[in-house]
């Protein structure tokens, strides 16, 4: 997607806005499972690819060890040692996935892990399929640099595919659905010789139609993302440095 089809807005990361990093650090139960929620969702995949990848596990020993440092990071309270000005959020946590990994127990000694991630469904299948369909040489990615940047390009992949299903249900809570299929079939598909024209054609509408449709999905995808961006930064900084990463351009 183009740079101008997302710019627009000069919306500033609000201090006062709920994070994930004051929602884990909060007092309240609540708030604090609502924080592992939030993160999980962002995080999982990359973890668990990570993990599959860098310390070379099986599915099954990967699941577990997955499940396992996002509670251990609850229990732990991984994330009151954060400090945003030090690092980015998705390198702490990689660091900190090594560090478990590292420590954990022999597998005969190890437990199912769970706790308070077994209210989440975590689609192992679906991960395990895209890591399956993903050609890796993992001793080209040996070094430090080259694993952040396959943990980086997997937390991009993990973002964007959160923001394409609350858009789906979006436009179903709207009734656009015919929005959503002309977003998916122009911008998530692929296609190159794919049209305007050929989208109107083969949904009965006008070329202005699609293009108006077209913009709202785009804006309301960028907005969508940006927010679950937000959610998952601990300051400003670290969001307009996320936004580069992900989208190639700051969000201000």
């Amino acid at each position: 997607m183009a740079q101008d089809e997302f710019t627009g807005g000069s919306e500033r990361f609000p201090a006062t806005r709920w994070s994930v990093i004051a929602g884990v650090r909060s007092a309240d139960g609540a708030e604090r499972k609502r924080a592992l929620d939030t993160l999980c969702q962002a995080y999982w995949k990359p973890v668990y690819k990570y993990v599959r990848l860098r310390w070379d596990r099986a599915a099954p020993d990967a699941q577990d060890l997955t499940q396992g440092f996002f509670a251990e990071m609850l229990e732990r309270e991984l994330l009151n040692r954060f400090d945003a000005g030090k690092s980015r959020l998705r390198t702490y946590l990689r660091l900190c996935v090594d560090s478990f990994v590292m420590n954990e127990d022999k597998a005969a000694r190890r437990q199912k892990r769970g706790g308070a991630l077994q209210h989440l469904a975590l689609d192992f299948a679906g991960a395990e399929q895209e890591f399956a369909g993903t050609t890796i040489d993992a001793a080209a990615i040996a070094s430090p640099e080259s694993l952040e940047e396959f943990f980086e390009k997997e937390w991009v992949r993990s973002l964007f595919a959160l923001a394409v299903e609350d858009l789906r249900a979006l436009c179903a809570r709207q009734q656009r659905d015919r929005a959503f299929q002309l977003f998916e079939a122009y911008d998530l598909e692929g296609d190159d010789k794919i049209s305007y024209a050929q989208l109107a054609r083969q949904h009965g509408i006008a070329v202005t139609e699609v293009t108006n449709a077209l913009a709202w999905a785009r804006r309301e995808f960028r907005r969508i993302a940006l927010e679950r961006l937000r959610e998952i930064c601990a300051s400003d900084d670290e969001f307009q440095r996320e936004t580069r990463t992900a989208f190639g351009w700051d969000a201000r």
